[in-house]
């Protein structure tokens, strides 16, 4: 499906599903979007119409392409990453910024892309280089989006450190390898995107952005700010693992000394069982009338002994 926004010299809004309808009208710049097209509409892409590079066209149909910026003549082809915040899985959004048109190519529909259009239709920009700012605000969406993932993450960590008393270390060491999953997620869509609005800053061969250069900025910013953030619960989240791996050595050793003291007590008794377990003739305490009971008496006197010799030095604190 294509959808096509054209300003006209008049300053007049056409929506147009047909790019051969732009002959119709005195078009000042215009943005074409392909959502999931056809192998027809593909083709408009290449020979048909456009006759962008081979090569910008395999990366809109063999993706998932890593953010990046490439200059073919007066086009310049954008790869930009989207990102669904139930699963953090990233989408292609390609963009071509021509002399007077912007063409975005994605093939799952997107919320930033339909925000982007409706910022376009309310308040067009009329100049000539009004697809500059119509690619500006499709890359601001997609950036704005990033944010709602990444203080969901930041709430996640706060219940997980107020709220999950409750649960064993193992549970919260799971948990917090699941935080840090997520973060690293974000983090390898946020870097090559924060990577590619420099480049966009820094050519010279985009004309017209020195106009655009404050607002790039911002989005440059806001980019730098979710990297802070990323890196700012990463290294939370190692702490909490480091904590909790802490808590579970330190919970194992006392495990260990209890079941240490515990065969230290009980060693002795079972030397003296095993003496009086071998039923040897020559030995007179078996034929005592109260030697069963004399043993085990000194077997719990020796047992209590030991326990709160054991107690006394601290090695039940």
């Amino acid at each position: 499906m294509i959808r096509i926004i054209a300003i006209t010299d008049d300053r007049r809004i056409v929506h147009l599903t047909s790019l051969d309808k732009l002959a119709d009208y005195n078009v000042t710049w215009y943005w074409a979007d392909f959502l999931a097209p056809s192998p027809e509409e593909v083709h408009l892409l290449g020979e048909g119409y456009f006759h962008f590079h081979p090569l910008t066209i395999e990366d809109c149909l063999y993706y998932l392409q890593r953010p990046k910026m490439d200059h073919y003549d007066d086009v310049h082809f954008l790869v930009l990453h989207a990102m669904m915040q139930e699963t953090m899985e990233t989408q292609e959004v390609d963009l071509f910024i021509g002399p007077n048109y912007l063409v975005s190519y994605h093939v799952h529909p997107r919320r930033e892309i339909e925000r982007a259009r409706e910022k376009i239709i309310q308040k067009p920009h009329w100049e000539t280089h009004g697809c500059l700012h119509a690619a500006y605000t499709v890359i601001d969406e997609l950036v704005d989006e990033y944010f709602p993932t990444a203080q969901a993450i930041e709430d996640q960590i706060f219940e997980f450190e107020t709220g999950l008393q409750e649960q064993n270390i193992q549970a919260k060491l799971v948990q917090v390898f699941e935080i840090r999953n997520k973060l690293l997620k974000l983090r390898k869509t946020v870097v090559p995107m924060r990577e590619l609005v420099y480049r966009i800053l820094q050519t010279q061969r985009i004309e017209d952005l020195r106009q655009y250069h404050l607002f790039f900025t911002d989005i440059y910013d806001h980019l730098l700010k979710l990297v802070e953030i990323v890196d700012s619960n990463r290294e939370m989240t190692s702490d909490l693992r480091d904590h909790y791996m802490s808590l579970s050595t330190n919970r194992m050793n006392t495990i260990m000394k209890t079941l240490t003291v515990i065969t230290v007590i009980f060693m002795p008794l079972t030397f003296i069982a095993g003496i009086y377990g071998m039923n040897f003739v020559n030995m007179p305490e078996l034929t005592w009338h109260a030697g069963y009971y004399a043993v085990l008496g000194v077997m719990a006197v020796l047992a209590v002994l030991m326990y709160g010799w054991f107690k006394a030095k601290g090695w039940f604190n």
